[in-house]
């Protein structure tokens, strides 16, 4: 049997009857039966595209001044005799005060000087006046002499003709007439002096008259009033000190408007222009900045930044400053808040003072836009959710760029769905099952809108100084 084995045909046998074994095993195999493998929908959030207002804006910072800051110099010279008692940095002084009296004796000693050369001269020209009517009525009498002794002369000749009287008795009328006629040429030359004598008179009377005024202009310089309702601020003097003129007294700060001059980027002004309100290009460096300001119609806020939400002053617009600066590359932006010191809340909305840091918030006019949350941007690409309920992936162009929010201006149209949250793995064609977020929809309409100011109910009125009585 051992040797039967052995024959060499033998090893293709067994190897015929393997292969056999093999091929009726797998024919009598049943077939596999294959599962689905398609990708289950994944679940997102998303968002319609719609046109919704916004108002575009900007950011600019800087301090706050006072509208007027004045600084009060002494305009004559004196020892202090009068403070104010609120005449203290910080405090604050209603208009027409008085806050300093600075000693008047030696203005008024100069004003009654003044005033009794007025008197004297108005007293000589009073009396150049009878001196005058009195000589005009000597003048017409001694006409009137003189015309008598003429008449009398004329009848003593007829008789000297005659030879009726002596010659002394010619000449003695004679001397008469002469010395009529040389009181009359006296009087006459001394009415005629009146002229320049009263001009001499009157141009004296005006200098005093201007002395007057001066010194009494120099009186009411010892008396300085608050010109305004003010906030005090530097005070370099004290009583009975003695002050020179143009010695630096004190700083009077304005309370009824405070400017603030806001240092905005200027590639910022590129959002305030993408409304397509202002016609043409903008050049700010060399264009008329009152033009540009006209046009944008610009609306302006005025917090505190690190404050309070309710901080906030609804501001005017003022100008632009009046170049770039070519080191920060930022124009200055002036606006103002009238009344700065009204409706102040303790702890809330504190008095908008000199030298507080401020946000500046310019807002341009309402238009309808494209706007997706910065989110739903991928490296200028957004995620969509088709028709076909499959992931598509789109390139974008944005406008500009509003905190969390995009303008989109090309690659999105109204009514499609983008999503919103992340997405993993990202393969364009996956199915989706989209989710509508409408509350987020909601959010980002509110978040486009210029934000409203609330004017607070609480009021604290800011005390001011009265006058001294």
């Amino acid at each position: 049997m051992k040797a039967y084995f052995q024959k060499p045909y033998m090893f293709f046998i067994v190897v015929f009857i393997g292969i056999a074994i093999a091929a009726y095993l797998i024919k009598s195999k049943p077939a596999i039966e294959h599962a689905d493998t398609a990708m289950p929908p994944k679940s997102v959030d998303v968002i319609t595209v719609r046109a919704i207002p916004i108002s575009p804006h900007v950011t600019a910072y800087g301090t706050v001044e006072p509208s007027v800051s004045l600084k009060i110099k002494a305009q004559v010279s004196g020892k202090v005799s009068y403070l104010h008692p609120n005449l203290q940095s910080g405090a604050s002084i209603s208009a027409g005060t008085l806050v300093i009296k600075i000693d008047q004796q030696d203005s008024q000693i100069s004003l009654n000087q003044s005033e009794a050369d007025l008197r004297a001269n108005q007293s000589a020209l009073a009396q150049l006046d009878e001196e005058e009517k009195t000589t005009r009525r000597s003048l017409q009498y001694a006409k009137e002499n003189l015309r008598v002794g003429e008449q009398e002369l004329a009848r003593i000749r007829d008789i000297w003709d005659k030879q009726l009287i002596s010659r002394s008795t010619l000449d003695a009328e004679e001397q008469k007439v002469l010395q009529l006629r040389q009181s009359t040429a006296n009087l006459q030359g001394t009415l005629n002096s009146y002229v320049s004598r009263r001009n001499a008179i009157q141009a004296q009377i005006e200098r005093a008259s201007e002395q007057v005024k001066g010194q009494t202009t120099t009186l009411g310089r010892t008396e300085i009033y608050m010109p305004f309702d003010a906030r005090v601020g530097a005070v370099l003097i004290e009583k009975d000190e003695y002050v020179s003129v143009g010695t630096y007294l004190f700083e009077a700060l304005a309370t009824n408007r405070i400017e603030v001059n806001a240092q905005l980027p200027v590639q910022q002004m590129r959002t305030l222009v993408s409304s397509g309100l202002a016609e043409g290009n903008i050049n700010i460096q060399g264009a008329d900045l009152s033009l540009i300001l006209e046009q944008l119609q610009l609306v302006a806020n005025v917090r505190l930044v690190g404050g309070s939400t309710e901080a906030v002053w609804a501001a005017k617009l003022l100008r632009f400053s009046e170049s770039v600066d070519p080191v920060r590359r930022t124009l200055g932006v002036v606006v103002a808040v009238d009344n700065p010191y009204q409706k102040v809340i303790p702890g809330k909305r504190p008095p908008l003072i000199k030298g507080m840091f401020t946000a500046v918030d310019l807002y341009a006019p309402e238009y309808s836009a494209l706007i997706i949350p910065r989110s739903a941007l991928h490296e200028g690409r957004v995620y969509i959710a088709n028709a076909d309920q499959q992931l598509e992936i789109r390139p974008v162009s944005v406008q500009f760029q509003q905190g969390n929010l995009l303008v989109i201006d090309a690659g999105l149209n109204a009514g499609e769905q983008i999503i919103i949250n992340d997405l993993i793995p990202v393969i364009e064609g996956m199915p989706l099952q989209p989710i509508l977020n409408t509350q987020f929809e909601m959010n980002l309409q509110h978040r486009a809108k210029k934000p409203e100011i609330v004017n607070p109910d609480i009021v604290l009125e800011v005390n001011t100084g009265g006058a001294p009585q």
